[in-house]
């Protein structure tokens, strides 16, 4: 069996497809995983960059330069070491001719004191990295729990597609013996023509199954990159995994019971933490930098003669403006927004839980009702060919037996489906690996 692009192995892929080899093969495969991947690369680069601001900086400089203004005249001649006696004739000093030259330089710049800008801004980048690296945990998740509802509703379109099978098998028997009765005078001929419309109904039913399972399974190749049209999937809907990390089962705490360790609430947490820091950045920009920097310097005319020269300085700047200020109230503007916004996170969260507590105890139900009903079904629809067959029924009642049994499988595959889910959300909410797969 051959699935699409995903490094599997030979064995593995003989064996058919679980749920949790479809996940990972997401978080591989997936270009939207892959662009969240790359984000957090980048705010991570960015974290280090900010981080390194306390070294210090080394600055290379290239340059020529052409004057004939007086002083720069006599001052490029002196860099260049070619001031004669004739320089100093007040002719010459007043009126000099154009003169040029070529020079490098190099200087060491080392921060001193920077009003706790650089710390303050390595740990804004180093906060906001971690916030996208637990966001892109986050989507994992989310990509984890659409992979579980397209697999598995691949699975239950599979089913469906043998139930509407058997119905059509069903329908079409009917239909014959309906004819051969209605031919020797046993039957009416609306009830030969009863049959065929359900024969016809049953063959428009798996129709739409058929086309639905296709849907199913390009949903899944477009999800996991793998060709889900040959894929044996061997995960059960009726099988769900009830651990997670750490011996941490779905049904950990009560409803109302505080979400913890949930990636987007821990991403939104820590995007505070950088806008918080990002104030002690605004309140830095106030104050004076100190700074110590170190130079050499050359500058050469003809034959590349000339003079090279050093220089050491200690500078202490202080820029201070309105906009300043003004920057500073953005600054605390935006760490109570980004405050605000991780307390509705963790409301939503703990809603979110509670919602979905209670989605996995109503899916749990229709499932027991469900099953009950096709059992129930399965054996009216016995009894009732049976009874008809030996002329005790009328027709309607065998074709209502058959549209209670369709009925009651159609019931039962979207319980399934929707208890399956209904534990991955669950997972989901509560910040636990879905259907317990880890990287």
């Amino acid at each position: 069996m051959m699935l699409g692009a995903v490094a599997m192995s030979s064995t593995a892929a003989a064996d058919g497809l679980r749920i949790e080899d479809a996940i990972r093969s997401a978080w591989t495969k997936n270009p939207g995983l892959a662009a969240g991947a790359h984000q957090v690369d980048a705010a991570r680069a960015e974290a280090q960059a900010a981080g390194d601001g306390h070294w210090p900086t080394l600055a290379l400089t290239a340059k020529g330069i052409g004057t004939s203004e007086p002083v720069g005249v006599f001052g490029i001649k002196l860099d260049e070491q070619r001031i004669t006696q004739a320089d100093f004739n007040p002719v010459t000093l007043n009126s000099p001719g154009p003169v040029g030259g070529i020079g490098l330089g190099a200087a060491i710049v080392v921060p001193i004191w920077m009003g706790g800008r650089i710390i303050a801004g390595a740990n804004a980048a180093d906060a906001q990295a971690g916030a996208e690296a637990r966001s892109q945990e986050r989507r994992r998740q989310e990509m984890a729990l659409a992979v579980v509802q397209a697999y598995f509703g691949l699975e239950v379109a599979a089913q469906g597609v043998r139930y509407a099978e058997d119905v059509l098998e069903q329908a079409r028997e009917t239909e014959r013996f309906v004819r051969e009765r209605n031919q020797k005078g046993l039957l009416l001929d609306a009830d030969s023509a009863r049959a065929t419309a359900f024969r016809a109904q049953a063959e428009a039913e798996l129709a739409a199954m058929t086309q639905q399972l296709s849907s199913a399974r390009a949903a899944l190749s477009m999800l996991t990159g793998m060709d889900a049209d040959k894929a044996e999937l061997l995960t059960s809907v009726e099988t769900a995994t009830t651990v997670g990390p750490a011996g941490l089962g779905r049904e950990q705490g009560k409803p109302g019971t505080a979400v913890t360790g949930r990636p987007d609430v821990e991403a939104a947490r820590l995007r505070s933490l950088a806008a918080e820091e990002g104030i002690g950045v605004s309140r830095a920009a106030v104050l004076p930098e100190i700074f110590a920097q170190a130079g050499v310097d050359t500058l050469r005319g003809p034959n590349f003669h000339g003079a090279t020269w050093w220089s050491a300085a200690l500078v202490v700047r202080w820029q201070i403006g309105v906009s300043s200020f003004r920057s500073l109230q953005a600054a605390e503007a935006r760490a109570a927004a980004a405050a605000s916004a991780a307390r509705w996170q963790e409301v939503q969260a703990n809603r979110e839980a509670d919602e979905a507590r209670r989605a996995v105890a109503t899916a749990d139900a229709r499932v027991l009702s469900a099953r009950e009903a096709v059992t129930a079904s399965e054996s009216a629809r016995s009894l009732r060919q049976a009874r008809f067959r030996d002329g005790l029924l009328p027709l309607t009642d065998v074709l209502d037996a058959e549209a209670a049994l369709a009925g009651a499988r159609a019931l039962l595959l979207r319980s399934q489906l929707e208890t399956r889910i209904a534990r991955a959300q669950l997972d989901l909410a509560l910040g636990l690996p879905v259907e317990g797969v880890q990287s």
